[in-house]
């Protein structure tokens, strides 16, 4: 339903980086028409041209929706472009970290339907998951539409509203980031103990992946998962007593590590 609204109306797209790019391969994948797609990038990618997408080749009417995917930093000089769709029924979509609802209401007006999505950079190999907001004017249909398109790329879900997406920023959106020190940190210490590095560091990540791909697959939870594979008195166990460790394991450090994120998410919106 979304596709055929955004078929029959159009979809602007400002900025297609990786993130754009990936969800506009996963849009086209599914049937979107290239026709039905404008996209606003002030250095078009080869692959972009040779999609068949409008691309720098103005605006139209009133699309259906209208995805800002640019840099916080790149924010000021794009949003103009958009301005003419303001205050009608062009949904804007944000996907750009940083950048309160307030802000594109002032930008674009404020009887705009706007929604805000958190997307995490898996969304790249269509592995993400997005969280997204709406403010007043967005209705049923609005985040429906805003879902499907994200889907693209991997799981979207809804958040009761935007108070909530600066925790998301520090559990999914900078969480890749913990999994990928994560994985260093399993191949140094394989390496400390007389791996070839090379070794360590597919042992590392293929066990970081299959123990994700499981989690998400299985119908036990990941609490079940790790009981499963802890023998009492076994190598697991060992390595479970420092890791759990309620003073200097993963639990005091990640619920740390999170609530730094999520409180810089908040000044950094708040200027």
């Amino acid at each position: 339903m979304a596709l055929e609204r955004v078929a029959a109306n159009g979809l602007v797209l400002l900025g297609c980086g990786k993130m754009g790019s990936a969800m506009l391969a996963g849009w086209l994948a599914n049937g979107l028409a290239p026709g039905s797609v404008w996209v606003l990038d002030p250095h078009p990618s080869d692959w972009l041209k040779s999609t068949g997408v409008h691309v720098n080749d103005g605006l139209p009417e009133a699309p259906a929706v209208a995805i800002i995917a640019v840099k916080p930093q790149m924010m000021g000089a794009a949003l103009p472009g958009l301005q003419a769709l303001g205050n009608g029924t062009t949904v804007f979509l944000s996907i750009a970290a940083g950048t309160q609802i307030a802000a594109f209401e002032a930008a674009f007006g404020a009887d705009s339907p706007i929604v805000r999505a958190m997307p995490n950079t898996p969304a790249a190999v269509g592995r993400g998951i997005t969280a997204i907001c709406g403010n007043g004017n967005v209705g049923e249909a609005d985040l429906a539409l805003a879902e499907e398109l994200l889907s693209a790329v991997g799981q979207v879900v809804r958040l009761e509203g935007e108070h909530q997406i600066d925790a998301v920023t520090g559990v999914s959106g900078s969480g890749p980031a913990y999994v990928f020190h994560l994985i260093e940190t399993l191949a140094a210490a394989g390496v400390a103990e007389g791996l070839p590095e090379e070794m360590a560091m597919q042992l590392a990540k293929a066990t970081v992946a299959g123990a994700g791909a499981l989690a998400e697959a299985a119908s036990e939870s990941p609490t079940q998962l790790r009981i499963n594979v802890t023998s009492p008195n076994g190598t697991t166990q060992a390595a479970l007593e420092v890791l759990m460790d309620e003073a200097t394991g993963f639990p005091p450090l990640l619920k740390k590590a999170v609530k730094a994120a999520t409180e810089r998410g908040r000044e950094l919106a708040n200027g």
